[in-house]
């Protein structure tokens, strides 16, 4: 099968690398940037097309005559980009974390007869995969608690965090309004609110934030509490409130010695250098999960537990492991038939299907990404 991954970039091209690696595929990566895709080049058998991922209607004609589409470009183009692929009909796993509502493209997929997995990273991702998996398994959920993050291994100030995927992606991670489930009512906070530190065995003491992680769990899963948070090191929640109070996440243009520039094209540009992993320099991934209901009268709590660490080897990111193997392995999933619905499939979906959570969780574990299960009795 001819695979197009779209993004060469620090979850794009080891995404690529990984199929490249299965004698199945003829993979082949896009990407504006030459020398991202002359690195990809030098360490996988994967041919590479320069391309503005960025006009849908190039994205369209693109993607004509591939048998599946990989989509990880970032957020703020990542509507538009899966929507130009479904309008070609061609099968997609995408990991672009956008504002808009992927259902919103639901009814283009069953037209074109397109199977279309969205937010498949980690989570949203392999964690929705696992919440889908339990409601599937007990009488009815009760609560949804989900901790997840990615962090450098060394702290070094003054930021102490790394950017392990796109960096704009990031910051949208501070300024988009938190969505959550309580008392089964939908409600709105501000991004990085509610902060709280949490011990985790094998890192020590994290600080929790709400960020508006739930996607597509806040309407799939019928549970009347349900609510993620971000994980960073303490302190990193001042800092970033700080930031975004002041104004340098801003989008609209200010005037500076009569030119107009964007403050977070600034904050960009000063922050991005200082966020990136240096060689030598690895991250880590945790992530928690939480997940209460009842079966047969019993009160069951479901937790999963992740942490990940960078391949040293390969040189790939525990972010990109998380997240981009997670897709990778969904890429089998749909290549093997386990999965063939039409449509926009959120991750909780493929929950519902016996067999397809061990599926990517065996495959997942084959590249040394491993969860961990426990199941209470609460009764």
């Amino acid at each position: 099968m001819k695979i197009l991954v779209l993004g060469a970039g620090l979850v794009g091209g080891p995404m690529a690398r990984d199929l490249a690696a299965d004698f199945r595929f003829e993979v082949t990566a896009a990407d504006r940037d030459e020398e991202a895709l002359a690195a990809l080049r030098e360490k996988a058998p994967v041919a590479t097309l320069p391309a503005d991922l960025g006009d849908p209607a190039a994205v369209t004609a693109l993607v004509k005559g591939f048998g599946m589409v990989v989509g990880a470009v970032p957020g703020f183009m990542g509507y538009r980009t899966l929507e130009a692929v479904i309008e070609a009909g061609v099968p997609v796993v995408d990991i672009a974390f956008f504002a808009e509502d992927p259902f919103g493209l639901d009814d283009l997929a069953r037209r074109r007869g397109v199977t279309a997995v969205v937010d498949c990273g980690v989570f949203p991702g392999m964690g929705s995969a696992l919440i889908g998996r339990v409601a599937r398994l007990v009488d009815r959920v009760d609560k949804v608690l989900t901790y997840v993050g990615g962090l450098p291994e060394i702290r070094t100030w003054p930021w102490e965090y790394k950017a392990v995927f796109s960096p704009v992606d990031v910051i949208e991670e501070y300024v988009r309004p938190a969505r959550y489930i309580e008392g089964g009512v939908p409600v709105t906070r501000p991004a990085l609110s509610d902060p709280e530190l949490i011990d985790f065995e094998g890192v020590g003491t994290l600080e929790a934030f709400n960020t508006d992680g739930l996607r597509t769990l806040a309407t799939t899963i019928a549970a009347p509490d349900m609510k993620e948070k971000t994980l960073r090191y303490p302190g990193h929640v001042s800092k970033m409130e700080v930031l975004r109070e002041a104004g340098f996440f801003d989008t609209a243009p200010v005037v500076v010695d009569g030119r107009e520039v964007r403050p977070l094209d600034v904050t960009a540009r000063l922050l991005f250098p200082a966020w990136k992993l240096e060689p030598g320099e690895g991250d880590l991934t945790v992530m928690k999960i939480l997940v209460e209901g009842e079966k047969d009268g019993r009160r069951l709590r479901y937790t999963y537990d992740l942490l990940d660490r960078f391949d040293h080897d390969l040189g790939v990111t525990s972010m990109a492991r998380t997240t981009g193997y997670t897709a990778t392995m969904a890429v089998r999933l749909l290549a093997e038939g386990r999965y063939t619905e039409p449509g926009v499939t959120p991750p909780e979906y493929l929950g519902r299907v016996p067999g397809c959570v061990s599926f990517l969780l065996e495959g997942l574990a084959r590249r040394g990404v491993e969860y961990s299960e426990t199941v209470t009795n609460l009764s």
